[in-house]
């Protein structure tokens, strides 16, 4: 089987003026004996590299320290081989020196290897500096490589070069038949854009209870041709590898700090020492709200008022911990992450996401709240009216004409004057209380506006949903007693209509079992069933009239819920770096072929295609004694990008992870059989932290440092 190799090879090379002789450093990625990846990093000039202070040894361990263990424990960091330049006439020289001339000479031996490498052709005399220690770590790597310049009349997107094979040892051996592809990537960076193989919905691994045929996993055993895996975590791990081999090799600016520079950094110094102050006082007072809280005699108060205004004591918890954690989730704890483009962007993004999420809150927090606090008056006045309405025109007129005929249903006049004076009276009591509130409602709103100005947006409506399930307390009170009455009279009814049926249910087996009754059972069933079931019309009826009131309650505070969890859900900075940068949000790659070199010809040829995955591609040639190579693919790497929807989808169905199907149904099935049903969605929100205690001097300076690690962050990058 003829063997196969792609050389990933990074656009700067192909664009830039081509050098006599450059050193090549990278990954080879081998899955099996007849595929093999190159990844190209970088290439070092020669005359630069011999100066070095440092071995280069020691300096590839230890930028192959600095790397993602998942790289390490796949490929290492190695001098892959050099390349130089050639000629359009496709003769290759060396320090001046043709190579058909070498050949003739006594520098070769018979079976073309250079004596000035020892077993292996480095492909230069200039590399006899280099003679010992490149020998020693391609015997180690056991691959080698010889790239020559070749214009293959291919100025595609600022390609000048491409690289031909004009050699590869291969497992101690030279190749002579090997199909290329070159693949040309843009070097990944931090914060342009990055390479990656998942997609949006990859993680999201469905369950089946079909056993899998035998030959799908003896698919799953077979080796795989390429690990794309690696490949695309080692060009993501290009620049950083560039640029511990700069600092080993002593290439420095000499340049002077431009004065613009300076005044920018001054600006960061007084921004990180602005915010770290008003942290550090947000700080001060929820550590002293914390301690009168939890004080010996007032701590049963706080039990007390978690369990009357659960909603707003979760999102105050969820709040207290952003305001306290926002400068731990800004720490750097793992620095070999930020090798990688892909893994420095995640946890970029995981860093970011609190406070974002925290600035997009208040922001929402200020716009509602200034809009509140100027027409609190007429909120007030509103609402106060929209009460008087609801109490009025709803509750007491609907127990009325509930009492009456109601649509002209015949009822029954003693159960429903029973029950229509019990909802009035619980109605009016209520109202009365209400009465002694209303004088200070206008205060409450005032409140709530300064409430979502400082602390956001989520509090003030948690607050809201727990303010209108005390306000409609009565209404809930009434709809939980009819539904008693109304459900043990439907389990009488049933339990009844299986003794006429000479059925009794089993609990133990949870099904319907055969029994004997007696006459008297008989008779006392029924006396009861009779009036039972002539009565439940009369209890239907106000069960219904309460239900329909109780769901719409709980629907507007469903909906304050919905925005609440959509507002902790929703990846602010994703969204605005798919906005402004898409290229930092890759979904899967495609290649685009540019060129198919055939030997048989002088001058190639080239096509174009649109997202296609071409690991290899096979293109009949014809045969050439001269050459080793059979074919050539030249293909340009790109990355598909995800949309917004597709970007923001995972985090809701997170968010609402435990609303499914069932549970509508479950609610329906309780509303008709008068059980009871939850009030509220049940949406996950953002998990709360231990209480954090540090002296306020250190979190100022914590606050501090990581504002600042944030600028020398980004100028790293």
């Amino acid at each position: 089987m003829r063997r196969k190799c792609r050389i990933w090879w990074p656009k700067q090379l192909s664009s830039t003026q081509q050098l006599s002789y450059n050193l090549l450093f990278g990954w080879f990625v081998s899955c099996s004996s007849d595929s093999l990846d190159i990844v190209v990093a970088f290439a070092s000039n020669h005359e630069s590299s011999s100066n070095r202070q440092s071995p280069l040894q020691e300096i590839l361990h230890s930028i192959n320290g600095n790397m993602h263990e998942s790289l390490q424990d796949k490929s290492k960091f190695s001098l892959l081989g050099h390349h130089r330049a050639c000629l359009s006439s496709g003769h290759v020289f060396c320090n001046g020196v043709e190579e058909d001339d070498l050949r003739k000479s006594s520098a070769y031996r018979a079976d073309g290897t250079s004596r000035c490498c020892g077993q292996w052709s480095c492909g230069c005399i200039k590399l006899d500096s280099l003679l010992d220690e490149c020998k020693q770590m391609s015997m180690e790597s056991n691959y080698w490589i010889e790239l020559a310049y070749d214009s293959l009349h291919v100025h595609a997107r600022d390609i000048r070069w491409i690289p031909k094979l004009h050699r590869i040892h291969w497992n101690g051996e030279t190749v002579a038949r090997c199909d290329v592809h070159v693949i040309v990537y843009e070097t990944p960076t931090y914060g342009a854009h990055h390479f990656s193989l998942r997609f949006w919905n990859s993680s999201d691994h469905g369950k089946t209870s079909l056993k899998k045929p035998q030959w799908v996993d003896e698919l799953h055993q077979k080796q795989p041709l390429n690990d794309l895996d690696t490949v695309i975590l080692a060009i993501n791990s290009a620049a950083a590898a560039k640029k511990f081999f700069e600092k080993h090799d002593g290439e420095r600016s000499s340049a002077n700090i431009p004065i613009i520079w300076m005044f920018c950094a001054l600006m960061w110094h007084l921004l990180a020492m602005s915010v770290a102050s008003l942290s550090t006082f947000f700080y001060i007072f929820l550590q002293f709200s914390h301690s009168f809280l939890n004080f010996g005699p007032r701590s049963w108060v706080c039990a007390a008022s978690a369990k009357a205004f659960s909603n707003t004591w979760i999102n105050i918890r969820i709040r207290c911990c952003q305001i306290l954690y926002w400068p731990i989730f800004l720490q750097d704890n793992d620095l070999r992450s930020q090798s990688s483009v892909e893994c420095a962007e995640k946890v970029a993004l995981h860093k970011h996401s609190m406070w974002s999420s925290l600035v997009v809150d208040i922001l929402l927090g200020n716009l509602i709240g200034l809009a509140l606090l100027f027409h609190a008056e007429s909120v007030c006045l509103w609402v106060s009216k929209f009460a008087s309405d609801f109490t009025n025109e709803l509750l007491r007129s609907g127990c009325v004409w509930l009492m009456g005929v109601p649509a002209g249903f015949k009822l029954n006049i003693e159960l429903a004057g029973v029950l229509g004076m019990i909802s009035l009276n619980m109605i009016q009591i209520w109202s009365t209380l209400w009465m002694f509130v209303g004088s200070l409602f206008i205060y409450f709103i005032k409140g709530l506006a300064i409430s979502a100005i400082i602390f956001g947006m989520t509090i003030p409506a948690a607050l809201v949903i727990d303010m209108i399930t005390i306000a409609t307390l009565h209404v809930s009170t009434l709809h939980w007693l009819i539904s008693i009455l109304y459900s043990q009279q439907l389990h009488a009814l049933a339990a009844l209509w299986r003794l006429f049926r000479g059925r009794k249910w089993n609990p133990l087996r949870q099904r319907l079992d055969s029994f004997d009754y007696t006459v008297k059972q008989h008779v006392v069933g029924s006396l009861l069933f009779t009036p039972l079931l002539l009565l439940l019309p009369t209890t239907s009826v106000f069960y219904i009239f309460f239900t329909i009131m109780n769901t719409a309650i709980s629907l507007s505070c469903m909906c304050i819920e919905v925005i609440i969890s959509v507002i902790h859900a929703t990846p602010y900075i994703k969204i605005v770096l798919r906005l402004i940068k898409p290229r930092r949000c890759p979904s899967g790659i495609w290649f685009e072929v540019i060129a198919c070199q055939s030997n048989s010809s002088d001058s190639p040829w080239s096509t174009s295609i649109d997202k296609t995955n071409l690991p290899f591609e096979e293109v009949p040639q014809k045969e050439d004694r001269n050459s080793i190579i059979s074919s050539v693919l030249i293909s340009i790497l790109h990355s598909n990008y995800l949309s917004i929807g597709h970007m923001v989808l995972p985090h809701y169905r997170k968010a609402y992870s435990e609303v499914s199907g069932s549970y509508f149904a479950t609610s329906v099935l309780g509303l008709l059989s008068g059980n009871k049903i939850a009030s509220t969605l049940g949406a996950t929100l953002p998990s709360t932290m231990p209480w954090l205690f540090i002296p306020h001097k250190e979190y100022w300076c914590l606050c501090r440092n990581v504002i600042l690690a944030c600028n020398v962050d980004c100028n790293n990058h």
